[in-house]
């Protein structure tokens, strides 16, 4: 079995709905060893297992350890080289774990009949938007001790993808932010559903350049974003469980038609929702 198999295999297994499943991770974890993948690409959510009760630290963050001694941290988009885990188990030697990063390609997506206020909006917009992108960014801080990550992801709606993580978008012509998730073309109306349990941490209806949008916390400082919502059933402070419909595709905000934009994020560290999927062979 590939290293990159076991650490799903691992994760999964301290997941299980049966009982006696996360009393036997707990125990693998209090005698376990460290075990990281060796390399990871771009944007990857990146899991690890590591003794129960060890501290461990990543790019100046102590990251929370689960009862079954996981371990999860994003890698960026533009991340090279290499990232290192530093972990000191409650008895025995520190040591520090080097991860090599892999790079991908960013092709160019060219988005046009975007309406131009979106991409150069005048002074007072451009103040509201920054004002509620920090709203958003608050929301994505919290890092409670829920493990809603550590199950396997599903998609919140069927349909193609019309637009992937990473790739350098270009708005009428004028250079913009790399994407920040992933596209899922759908009809408007179309019920999204929660990819994983979680918080929901932010719901507004009106954003200017997002529209509808939510953000889902699933714990350990991993969440979710939709975006262009058409309507949204959920407030914030509620509960949502994995497979419930917590609003509706749309096209609201700066959009070119109905779509559904799910975006995931390791606190401020924003990850690529495909891989998350790809994980767990959905």
């Amino acid at each position: 079995m590939s290293r990159l198999l076991l650490i799903c295999a691992l994760a999964l297994a301290g997941t299980a709905a049966a009982p006696v499943a996360p009393a036997r991770a707990e125990a693998a974890a209090r005698t376990g060893a460290v075990t990281f993948p060796a390399t990871a690409s771009q944007g990857a959510l990146v899991f690890g297992r590591v003794p129960q009760g060890s501290r461990v630290e990543h790019a100046g963050r102590s990251l929370r350890v689960s009862p079954w001694g996981t371990v999860v941290f994003g890698i960026g988009r533009d991340a090279s080289g290499h990232v290192e885990v530093r972990v000191t188990p409650p008895t025995g030697t520190s040591e520090t774990v080097r991860i090599a990063i892999a790079p991908r390609d960013w092709p160019v997506q060219r988005v046009d009949g975007v309406p131009p206020a979106t991409v150069e909006p005048p002074p007072a917009i451009a103040e509201r938007i920054r004002r509620e992108q920090a709203r958003v960014a608050a929301a994505r801080t919290r890092d409670d001790d829920r493990t809603d990550f550590a199950r396997p992801f599903i998609w919140p709606v069927e349909g193609r993808i019309s637009g992937r993580f990473g790739n350098q978008r270009v708005y009428n012509g004028r250079p913009g932010s790399p994407h920040s998730g992933m596209d899922i073309a759908a009809p408007t109306g179309t019920p999204v559903k929660a990819p994983a349990a979680g918080i929901v941490t932010f719901a507004d209806p009106d954003l200017y350049l997002t529209g509808g949008t939510v953000v889902i916390d699933h714990g350990f400082g991993v969440s979710s974003n939709f975006l262009h919502l058409s309507r949204i059933d959920v407030a914030m402070g509620d509960r949502v469980e994995q497979g419930q419909v917590f609003g509706a595709v749309g096209a609201t905000g700066r959009a070119t038609g109905p779509h559904l934009h799910w975006g995931m994020n390791w606190f401020d560290v924003r990850v690529d929702p495909l891989l998350v999927l790809e994980r767990t062979g959905n």
